[in-house]
């Protein structure tokens, strides 16, 4: 079970930590993604993270902005993001799959957490 966590309502230009706390079974050997769903919208991954923590994706739209982390002691995964935009409104998602290595593709998730919504106002 995945809980998404630290959305909110913040104005452009500032910071959120969302948190994705998983439960039933241990993160550590299993790559982490990140998905948000604006309205009207597909879902995108906009960040992914490697069972190791080493190899890292991003989505253009958010690089050098938003910063994915996992804990394994907590099995808990991180996604800060800073210098928010109203374009970054959306319901995001966290994802967890059984395989070490991310991918870009929902799909390819078969676990997902319920969401948890951000809204940036301008």
């Amino acid at each position: 079970q995945l809980q998404a966590s630290g959305g909110g309502l913040v104005q452009a230009g500032g910071s959120l930590r969302l948190s994705c706390a998983v439960s039933g079974r241990p993160i550590s050997p299993y790559a982490v993604g990140w998905f948000r769903q604006a309205p009207g919208k597909e879902r995108e991954c906009v960040s992914a993270i490697d069972y190791s923590g080493r190899r890292l994706y991003y989505a253009d739209s958010v690089k050098g902005r938003f910063t994915i982390s996992r804990d394994n002691t907590k099995n808990t995964v991180f996604l800060q993001m800073n210098s928010l935009k109203p374009e970054d409104t959306a319901v995001y998602y966290c994802a967890t799959r059984d395989v070490g290595l991310y991918s870009e593709q929902a799909n390819e998730y078969p676990y997902w957490g319920q969401g948890t919504l951000v809204t940036v106002s301008s």
